[in-house]
């Protein structure tokens, strides 16, 4: 493509030679000649000098320093919209693999791919082109909604709801059983998990993760969240929608997230505890009572960050102030 059709592909406003031929994307600091790259965060601006890709994405032009590019709001989102165009998703006739077991009252939609080794389960029903992975087991009663993305590997337990246009990647084993035992006598038994979970629209969940399904009732995930690999949701949990969710996170039993939350990696929750719309909380953060929405949170136990890195200077201040004292002591 020329930088003028991708300029007119992203309604961006181009900057330099229109003629420029661009055979893809490369990295600004791995950039690649006869590639387009972007700037969406300031920490690689340093790059822009030697960078040899042939354009950059930007939005400001006075990055470019007389160099040839597209003029728009949101880079990133720019060039998430180059990679889709660039490197389109394998297209192949949809076909159930002639080793898929398929046991009774089994609804299938249509355009559905069914890869080899696959098991499902009397009761199910996905939807309309959806794609099941190699050796995905789906449980008795459980929905898949149109369009899922369902990868190798995946366990879907008994009576789960997935909604549409979810991609869930392997490993990851929604419907467990929650960790939920009464001690009586020294004897540690087991309370029956028989509620569900419910996985909203648009949703997608990395790979090795795991959502218990509820003791009674339902572990939710609202539409729109994205959750990166290796987190863990705990019974009766409800997360809403838009969080984003980073590796290592965790999260205790009948917890609750309210919408549009962001946590950083490692982030653990207990339980019992509410969380406002709109929190951030910095990486490795411990949450260990409710908190309000709209602010931003970091430490352990996590408090506002500015109260957060207060706390840390201070203490700070006093080791500097201890390493003095023990000096003029031993002066003496």
């Amino acid at each position: 493509m020329t930088l003028q059709e991708i300029a007119d592909y992203l309604d961006g406003q181009l900057i330099g030679d229109p003629q420029i031929i661009i055979h893809g994307l490369s990295e600004i600091q791995n950039s690649i000649p006869e590639t387009i790259t972007f700037l969406g965060n300031m920490k690689y601006k340093k790059y822009i000098n030697n960078t040899v890709a042939s354009a950059i994405i930007v939005n400001d032009s006075e990055l470019l320093k007389d160099k040839d590019g597209i003029l728009i709001d949101n880079p990133q989102l720019a060039m998430a919209k180059l990679l889709s165009l660039f490197h389109p998703k394998n297209s192949s006739t949809p076909q159930i693999h002639e080793t898929v077991i398929i046991n009774t009252n089994v609804k299938i939609g249509q355009n559905c791919s069914i890869g080899p080794g696959v098991v499902i389960e009397n009761g199910v029903h996905i939807g309309d082109n959806a794609n099941i992975g190699a050796n995905t087991v789906i449980g008795f009663d459980s929905t898949i909604g149109i369009n899922a993305d369902i990868k190798a590997n995946v366990t879907i337990y008994d009576n789960i709801n997935i909604g549409n246009n979810v991609i869930i990647h392997s490993g990851t084993i929604i419907g467990s059983d929650g960790f939920g035992f009464v001690t009586s006598d020294n004897i540690h038994k087991k309370i029956p998990q028989v509620g569900t979970v419910r996985i909203g629209n648009n949703v997608e969940i990395g790979s090795n993760c795991s959502i218990d399904r509820a003791t009674m009732g339902v572990t939710s995930i609202g539409d729109m969240t994205k959750i990166d690999n290796l987190a863990h949701i705990a019974h009766n949990v409800i997360i809403g929608k838009g969080c984003l969710i980073t590796g290592a996170f965790a999260i205790a039993g009948s917890s609750e997230v309210g919408d549009y939350c962001t946590f950083g990696g490692q982030v653990g929750v207990g339980p019992h505890i509410k969380i406002g719309p709109g929190s951030t909380f910095a990486a490795k953060s411990g949450i260990t009572k409710s908190l309000k929405g709209g602010k931003v949170y970091a430490g352990f136990p996590a408090r506002e960050i500015y109260d957060h890195n207060k706390r840390e200077a201070l203490l700070s201040d006093v080791d500097r102030m201890r390493t003095k004292l023990d000096q003029l002591i031993k002066d003496q």
